[in-house]
């Protein structure tokens, strides 16, 4: 019989011990695999959650509550580059299902071994997500977020502007307003702008930049009773879904964030300003027989017409000689300075966005400048100014502060001119497209009033005008019996055609625009046809009459302005 081994007991012990350290690292091995295997899931629940309301952007509205911006859920896929085996492999099968993602890129951001986070593509479609699900790769990440949208798509770019990838405002109203459409989710952005104006002008004006293959062009159209922006297209645009790859140039609101030297549609800025001195009345006479020298320099008209033209002919016709004698017989500089200063030509427009460009306004005001602004240059607004300025000289005198949001009150400014100087211009505009250089804005069924406008542009690299580019122009107002609403066209560089017979003067290339979307809007915004007795009452403030001019010894017909009360 064999005696008992006396190390048996330490044996037995040494191997219960040795059992539970295997115990134990495998516990704490079969944890840490778990909790290896357990990141991803966990990481793409944190990421797969479904976006908060809180998350979101608020809406933006049109003044009748279509939807011009919102928020949808989109999908973005990234991967965990730990747990990509062959970076090579993965890039190339997710390329082959993905639209635009670039294999060679993607592979290199995978083979980057200290990052946990690699994107691949934003905004998945439904079709793609099935299909990256489908593969089955090892450290997926599908991210759900808030990607901001345009209904309308770039009908309203630059007003509207555009987000980052982060979501934050980079232009427009987005910026403008950011904080507030960050912090108030569940309350749209109303804005007073109309979708149904805006395809309208958009639609208009873009053929007319097209045809006459401007480098670029702004349509606006303006409430001037409320100062309500009812529509603004700005050409060329951008897609606001890529706003970071547009030119600057393209990001430019040649409406607000531009300023032009305008040319002859400033003219009605000088008349009104000489009306309301009361130096000038509508039946003064000035000789408008070129040049007009004022010094060294030489002021001329586009046609001599070498006798003595009435102040209706003057705008009518378009003078340059006969507007400069207008601006000069008001009081000159001390005159046209103060008027100017009035209407907030010398300060940027008072608008909310961030594309406003501050004006050209003279700091010193000699008498050739007095001159050269009187007829449009030597001073350069934004098209949006302009328009502010002459809805209230034509309207009722009295300026309206521009709205852009439906829930600011309408600020009505004191009067910039009287009644009877806002009654004179209006006759004024019906005469330009009655009788003027304005006829091809002529409607049917509204009365229109309005003012052609055509600059030389500044030589670029040297002192003086480049006669080879100019910016053409046409505003309108009507219903000029009552006048409601104002249509303004900047075209830049406009190139004239066979059409227009070469020429590429405002009235040939604007003023058919403005008439064309006039005739569209009218019906749109409720504006019943101006009745055959308004126009008579503008025809019988028309008196042409033939007389003998005295420097030329010739019968000439001259139109001339009649008091109401005339027989």
């Amino acid at each position: 019989m064999t005696s008992p081994d006396p190390l048996a007991p330490s044996r037995s012990r040494l191997r219960l011990l040795a059992l539970g350290f295997l115990l134990a690292f495998a516990l704490v091995g079969a944890r840490l695999v778990q909790l290896l295997l357990a990141e991803p899931a966990a990481e793409l629940a944190r990421r797969d959650g479904a976006p908060t309301a809180a998350d979101r952007r608020a809406d933006i509205l049109d003044r009748n509550g279509r939807v011009l911006a919102t928020d949808i859920p989109s999908v973005t896929l990234a991967l965990d580059p730990l747990y990509v085996r062959d970076p090579a492999a993965t890039a190339r099968k997710l390329a082959a299902v993905l639209e635009g993602v670039d294999e060679a890129a993607l592979a290199r951001r995978l083979a980057r071994r200290g990052s946990r986070y690699a994107p691949v593509k934003r905004h998945l479609l439904p079709r793609e997500q099935r299909a990256v699900l489908e593969l089955g790769l090892p450290g997926t990440i599908l991210e759900t977020r808030w990607r901001r949208v345009y209904p309308e798509g770039d009908l309203f770019a630059p007003l509207l502007g555009a987000v980052g990838a982060d979501g934050q405002g980079l232009a427009g109203v987005e910026y403008a307003f950011d904080r507030r459409l960050r912090s108030r989710p569940g309350e749209p952005l109303r804005l007073v702008v109309d979708l149904r104006v805006q395809h309208v002008l958009r639609e208009e004006l873009e053929a007319a930049f097209r045809r006459f293959r401007a480098i670029g062009a702004c349509g606006l159209v303006l409430d001037v009773r409320t100062g309500d922006l009812l529509a603004e297209v700005s050409l060329p645009t951008y897609d606001p879904h890529r706003f970071t790859e547009a030119a600057e140039e393209v990001r430019l609101d040649r409406c607000t964030g531009a300023v032009y030297e305008l040319g002859s549609v400033f003219k009605l800025v000088t008349a009104a300003m000489a009306l309301e001195s009361g130096r000038v009345g509508l039946g003064d006479r000035f000789d408008a027989r070129g040049p007009f020298r004022i010094g060294r320099f030489r002021i001329r008209d586009v046609h001599d017409y070498g006798r003595a033209l009435t102040v209706p002919e003057i705008i009518a016709f378009s003078s340059n000689i006969g507007t400069v004698q207008m601006a000069l017989a008001a009081g000159g500089a001390a005159t046209m300075r103060a008027f100017l200063t009035r209407l907030g030509f010398h300060r940027p427009l008072d608008w909310p966005l961030p594309e406003r460009a501050r004006p050209l306004f003279p700091r010193r005001w000699p008498e050739i400048t007095v001159a050269t602004v009187a007829f449009g240059h030597g001073i350069a607004v934004s098209p949006l100014q302009y328009a502010q300025a002459v809805a209230a000289l034509a309207g009722d005198g009295r300026p309206r502060r521009l709205r852009l949001l439906a829930a600011t009150p309408v600020e009505v400014g004191p009067a910039v001119v009287r009644a009877e100087t806002a009654e004179a211009l209006r006759w004024l505009m019906w005469l330009v497209v009655e009788r003027g250089t304005g006829s091809k804005a002529a409607s049917q069924g509204y009365l229109i009033g309005g003012k052609t406008g055509t600059a030389d542009k500044p030589a670029r690299g040297r002192r003086g005008y480049d006669t080879s580019r100019t910016v053409s122009s046409f505003v309108g107002l009507f219903p000029l019996e009552a006048p409601r609403y104002l249509v303004m066209v900047v075209l830049d560089e406009p190139q004239g055609d066979e059409g227009t017979f070469g020429f590429r003067y405002g009235g040939w290339t604007a003023a058919p625009v403005v008439g064309a979307v006039i005739d569209r809007i009218g019906p749109l915004l409720g504006v019943p046809p101006s009745a055959e007795e308004a126009r008579q009452r503008f025809v019988q403030r028309l008196w042409e009459r033939q007389e003998v001019d005295p420097a030329s010894g010739r019968r000439e017909k001259r139109l001339a302005f009649v008091a109401a009360d005339r027989p």
